[in-house]
């Protein structure tokens, strides 16, 4: 869907094709690295809400990965390959990644996890980590904040 979004908006006259940028929250910050992990080429920046980065770290994966050994090892392949990070050899876009560190929804961990794997590669990552902030943010000024940072690091990352 990323792709085609990215391909409909390259079709504008007034839209320059260098300077798309995607974003999301929670899905949409999975849809996020999911496309910034696999069409570096189509975005050139990304804004990443709290998002899912390899399943197979989510707290509830054992909810899901069930069945005998090998059934389970199909699930963890399975779910490693529909995984940003199973996709970062392609990922050059540069990124700003905004969690809370006690989010019961999308563990925490996988931001920091994430966020090292980039930056040895080499691909240019920011993050703005709330402490005690969970996945829907409580604090309004936190909410402000998240703003604030996507608009200044698309500012940035996007400007001609």
């Amino acid at each position: 869907m990323a792709t085609v979004s990215a391909k409909y908006l390259r079709s504008f006259p007034g839209v320059d094709p260098k300077r798309i940028g995607v974003w999301g929250g929670s899905y949409g910050g999975y849809l996020t690295a999911l496309a910034l992990a696999r069409n570096s080429n189509l975005f050139a920046a990304g804004v990443d809400f709290h998002g899912v980065h390899d399943w197979n770290l989510e707290d509830n994966a054992s909810d899901w990965k069930q069945g005998s050994f090998a059934q389970m090892d199909a699930i963890t392949t399975k779910a490693r390959s529909s995984s940003p990070i199973a996709s970062i050899d392609r990922w050059r876009s540069p990124v700003l990644f905004i969690h809370g560190d006690n989010d019961p929804e999308v563990a925490y961990a996988q931001t920091p996890v994430l966020a090292a794997a980039l930056r040895a590669r080499n691909v240019p990552v920011e993050e703005l980590i709330f402490p005690d902030e969970v996945h829907a943010f409580l604090l309004h000024k936190d909410w402000l904040a998240a703003y604030q940072a996507t608009a200044a690091f698309f500012e940035k990352a996007l400007k001609p």
